[in-house]
């Protein structure tokens, strides 16, 4: 009888690790899938890397051209690399801001304020420390925890 309890709940256990770690928010399983619907069409092919739109910022913005974030990599230039937090802010929709106004590319996450809530939920969780503040600004501890994983 003990021995069916340990496996019972051994297996009770396992069933819920399983379950966390489908739910995982990670790059390759949730997040490109949402960029790919909402962000391609002025940061993906045709979009300059970060420092191609640094040196010319307002004439990317004219052709409507952000900087370039169709993989991993360019991404976590903006998440957790050079230019950390910039994609968080832009991202916020300034509920915890002193002026309460949405980053700039926020109604870009979806077509209602529900959908765009909902993004935003998903890309909070896959970031982990969701900070509005710059890579200057971030502490080692508040960078690393930042996690936003790829796979």
């Amino acid at each position: 009888m003990k021995r069916s309890l340990y496996l019972l709940a051994a297996a009770g256990a396992l069933a819920f690790a399983g379950s966390a770690a489908a739910q995982s928010v990670t790059y390759e399983n949730t997040v490109k899938k949402i960029l790919a619907q909402q962000c391609m069409s002025c940061h993906g092919a045709g979009a300059p890397t970060l420092a191609e739109f640094d040196k010319d910022k307002e004439g990317w913005k004219k052709k409507m051209k952000g900087p370039r974030f169709d993989d991993y990599d360019n991404l976590s230039i903006l998440v957790k690399g050079s230019d950390a937090g910039a994609l968080m802010r832009r991202l916020d929709d300034g509920k915890n801001t002193k002026d309460g106004k949405p980053g700039n590319m926020y109604m870009w996450l979806g077509a209602s304020d529900h959908e765009r809530a909902e993004r935003l939920g998903v890309m909070k969780k896959w970031v982990g420390n969701w900070s509005l503040k710059r890579r200057k600004e971030l502490s080692e501890s508040e960078l690393r925890a930042i996690t936003a994983p790829e796979k």
